[in-house]
């Protein structure tokens, strides 16, 4: 339950851990990342992006520490309630975040669960929440300029 823990259950569900997958939808790589949040991390290259698992971990780290500053009063607020049966955790945070956006998150525990977001394949903020709650973070830095 710790944060490499963490990292490759979000891989795994995301891309079966598949450095080289590209989804329906053109995201990328083990954490089937957009082309708009990889320039938002300072990568403007898909092509070497996919061919770089290198890079494609450090593109997480910097994306995961990125909302965790974007969330830290909602994470500092939220964590410890339930929402709609789910303890909202750190973990469960982040990963939603990685799934959603940071914006979309905000609207969820704001709304007290109402406002949830779902992707082209139906996963929902609702289910990382649950999914991915209970991991230790705590290692993950919150920095708002952290670039790949």
């Amino acid at each position: 339950r710790q944060y490499i823990g963490f990292k490759e259950a979000l891989a795994f569900k995301e891309s079966q851990g598949n450095y080289f997958a590209i989804n329906s939808y053109g995201y990328l790589g083990k954490y089937q990342f957009g082309l708009g949040t990889l320039e938002l991390v300072g990568v403007y290259d898909g092509n070497h992006f996919l061919n770089d698992p290198i890079l494609q971990e450090k593109a997480f780290n910097v994306n995961i520490s990125r909302n965790k500053w974007i969330l830290r009063k909602h994470i500092k607020n939220s964590v410890g309630k339930t929402i709609n049966g789910i303890e909202i955790t750190e973990s469960g945070i982040l990963a939603a975040a990685h799934l959603g956006g940071a914006g979309n998150v905000k609207k969820y525990l704001r709304s007290n669960g109402v406002k949830c977001f779902s992707d082209a394949y139906g996963s929902s903020i609702q289910i990382y929440l649950k999914k991915f709650g209970g991991y230790d973070v705590s290692s993950i830095v919150a920095d708002r300029k952290a670039k790949a």
